[in-house]
C-alpha cells in the first residue's frame, strides 16, 4: 500500500491501534451485544456436542471459524475499498479518516445505548427482512449439527445485520489496507469468541449475569475504543 495513504506518520501506529481498538470493542461488545445476538445460536449446536471438550469440538470451533471467514474477508474488502477511494480521490487521508471517524460515531451509539443515554430501538425492516432470511436459510444447519454445518453456520451468520459488526468495518475501511482491514476483523472475531463459548457452556443465564457490566465496564470501553479511532483519524490530518 502507498505510504501516504496511512493515517499516521507511523503506519505501524496507525495500525496496531486500529487492531488493538477492534480487539478491546469485540471484546466488550460480545459481552452486551454479541451475547444477546448470536447467543441462540450457539445454544442450539450445544446439545449435539454434549459438554466440556466435545462441545468445543464438534459445536464452537468450526462455528466460530466460519464466522472468522466471513468477518475477515469482509475486512479485507473494507480496507481494500478504503485504500482504492484513497489513491482515486484528493485527500486520500481525509478520506480514511472519515471512515475512521465513522467507525468511532457507530462505537459511540453502542456505548450511549449501554448507558441508557440512548433507546435501544429495534432494527429496520430491512435488516430485520435480512437477519430472518439469513435465520430461516441457517435452519437446515442447525438440524445437521456437525462441524462442516457449524462452519458454514458461521460463515452465513457472518452476514447478520449488526450495528457493531458495521461500525468495525468502517473502521477497518479507514485503515487504507486490506491486509491490515482483515487483520483488524480477525482480532474483532477472536475478542468475541470467549463470551459465546462461555454462553455454550453454561446457557443463556450468563449474559443475563453480564447485563449489569454495560453501564460499569462495557459502555466505557466501547466508548474510549472510539477515542482511540477518533486519534488515528486526527493523526491523518497532519
Amino acid at each position: 500500500m502507498d505510504h501516504s495513504a496511512h493515517l499516521l506518520l507511523t503506519p505501524w501506529v496507525s495500525e496496531i491501534g486500529l487492531i488493538g481498538a477492534l480487539f478491546a470493542m469485540g471484546l466488550a461488545g460480545s459481552i452486551a451485544h454479541c451475547a444477546a445476538m448470536c447467543g441462540p445460536f450457539v445454544l442450539a449446536q450445544v446439545p449435539a456436542a454434549g459438554a466440556g471438550p466435545a462441545l468445543i469440538r464438534g459445536a464452537l470451533i468450526p462455528y466460530h471459524l466460519g464466522r472468522g471467514t466471513t468477518y475477515t474477508l469482509l475486512g479485507a474488502a473494507a480496507g481494500g475499498l478504503g485504500s482504492g477511494l484513497a489513491q482515486s480521490l484528493p485527500q486520500s487521508r481525509l478520506v480514511l479518516a472519515l471512515f475512521l471517524i465513522l467507525g468511532a460515531a457507530l462505537f459511540l451509539v453502542q456505548a450511549l445505548k449501554g448507558l441508557g443515554l440512548l433507546p435501544i430501538a429495534s432494527s429496520g425492516a430491512v435488516a430485520s427482512s435480512a437477519g430472518t432470511a439469513l435465520a430461516r436459510m441457517a435452519r437446515p444447519l442447525l438440524v445437521r449439527r456437525d462441524g462442516v454445518a457449524g462452519y458454514a453456520l458461521g460463515v452465513a451468520l457472518g452476514f447478520l445485520p449488526c450495528g457493531l459488526l458495521y461500525g468495525a468495518l468502517a473502521a477497518a475501511a479507514g485503515s487504507g489496507s486490506a491486509l491490515t482491514g482483515a487483520l483488524a476483523m480477525a482480532a474483532f472475531t477472536a475478542s468475541t469468541v470467549p463470551a459465546l463459548i462461555a454462553i455454550g457452556c453454561a446457557g443463556a443465564g450468563i449474559a443475563q449475569r453480564w447485563r449489569g457490566l454495560a453501564r460499569t465496564v462495557v459502555a466505557p470501553l466501547q466508548a474510549i475504543n472510539a477515542a482511540v479511532l477518533l486519534v488515528l483519524a486526527i493523526g491523518g490530518g497532519h
